[in-house]
């Protein structure tokens, strides 16, 4: 019986162009990182469970790749890469001083909704600044997410900065439970204004209502903390932000950046400054991150901690295409010219010379003309000549 075998689904096939575009864009990116102190590390491609329960990272349990060792432990394939490198900096770096700027090039994956066509392995570089606190810290690393998409080449595109703290101090202000606040934060972060709209709508007498109704909505350039601040008064968090933009405006990053106090994805994970990335031709965010200061903590050493990752295939599939090298050549040896032959492919530019695998110069020439190559350079007893098709 013959039958298709497909690949998983989530998963694909990527070919010739794709390949090319992904490492692109991780050379730049990675190169970007070294340039400004950061050093690679790795960690397995499977963790056990546990790891990430210990951490309290926010990502669901469904959304694990599961697996059960010999010993009947769960492990999981690696869903993030900033919880495992925490416990690096914990335990394998633990005599090292602080701060550490680490970065890393992995793949996670992620179970998606079944039948959505997302991708459950995703290519992430991305940067971990471990032990520095402050804004000195938080200057650096929007600074480095922006000049990291500018690296990749992409020419149109913004980082949105958002403080958790600004939702996490209007919510204090409702008198809620614990699960309608987090119901509250689901809505404001789907900006689901109708469903907000009906939630609040108990809480009108509330200091708060006004500004959190709006929070959604609370997205643009510097003016909004403008708006933010009619809305709520003064609020250390936005003298924050507005303190980083200035600093930033100044440093020449002004116009690639925005403000979204609306930003309240995963709160009880992110503990300061949040940011994410748009690039025009993506349908989502190709950058996330933020300050965690209690996540070293789990492991046994306690530090603050800010970082981010970029969705490699993403960015690279804004980009203009890398156009593939022509085949030019096709060289041909006789016995004992092995080495000749060698030497004339790695003198010419990568992927327009390649040796051909045929015994007899005709059938060299016919795969030459099939090729697309203009000739066969061929090496014998007598020397070498360039056989044109």
């Amino acid at each position: 019986m013959n039958y298709t075998i497909n690949t998983p689904e989530g998963t694909r096939d990527r070919l010739f162009a794709e390949c090319r575009d992904r490492r692109r864009v991780q050379s730049a990116l990675t190169a970007q990182f070294r340039r400004r102190g950061y050093a690679e590390v790795s960690t397995p491609e499977v963790e056990f469970y546990d790891l990430f329960l210990q951490s309290g990272n926010p990502m669901p349990q469904e959304a694990m790749l599961k697996l059960i060792d010999r010993s009947g432990k769960i492990m999981v394939m690696r869903p993030d890469c900033t919880a495992p490198i925490a416990r690096v900096a914990a335990t394998k770096l633990q005599a090292m001083p602080l701060p550490q700027r680490l970065y890393y090039d992995q793949t996670v994956f992620r179970s998606g909704a079944e039948h959505r066509g997302g991708s459950s392995e995703i290519a992430q570089c991305g940067v971990e600044l471990i032990g520095a606190a402050g804004g000195k810290a938080d200057l650096e690393m929007v600074a480095l997410a922006v000049d990291a998409l500018r690296s990749c080449g992409a020419a149109r595109f913004h980082v949105e900065l958002g403080h958790a703290g600004f939702f996490r101090a209007l919510a204090a202000r409702m008198d809620m439970d614990g699960e309608t606040v987090e119901q509250m934060r689901q809505l404001i972060e789907g900006k689901n204004f109708a469903a907000l709209n009906d939630l609040l709508e108990p809480y009108q007498g509330r200091s708060a209502y006004a500004a959190l109704k709006r929070l959604s909505r609370l997205f643009g350039g510097v003016e909004v903390l403008d708006e933010a601040e009619a809305l709520a008064g003064e609020h250390e968090t936005l003298e924050y932000l507005r303190s980083l933009w200035t600093e930033l405006e100044a440093a020449g990053y002004g116009d690639y950046l925005r403000f979204d106090l609306g930003l309240v994805h995963q709160i009880d994970y992110y503990t300061g400054v949040v940011f994410r990335g748009y690039v025009e031709g993506a349908g989502n965010a190709v950058l996330s991150g933020g300050r965690y200061d209690g996540l070293a903590a789990a492991f046994g050493r306690s530090a603050p901690a800010t970082g981010f990752a970029i969705d490699v295939d993403a960015v690279a599939a804004c980009l203009e295409a890398d156009e593939p090298p022509k085949l030019e050549v096709l060289v041909h040896f006789g016995p004992g010219q092995l080495a000749r032959a060698l030497a004339a492919v790695d003198s010419r530019p990568a992927g327009t010379c390649e040796l051909s695998p045929c015994g007899a110069l005709e059938d060299s020439l016919t795969l030459a003309r099939d090729k697309g190559a203009v000739g066969v350079l061929a090496f014998g007893e007598a020397g070498e000549r360039l056989v044109r098709v």
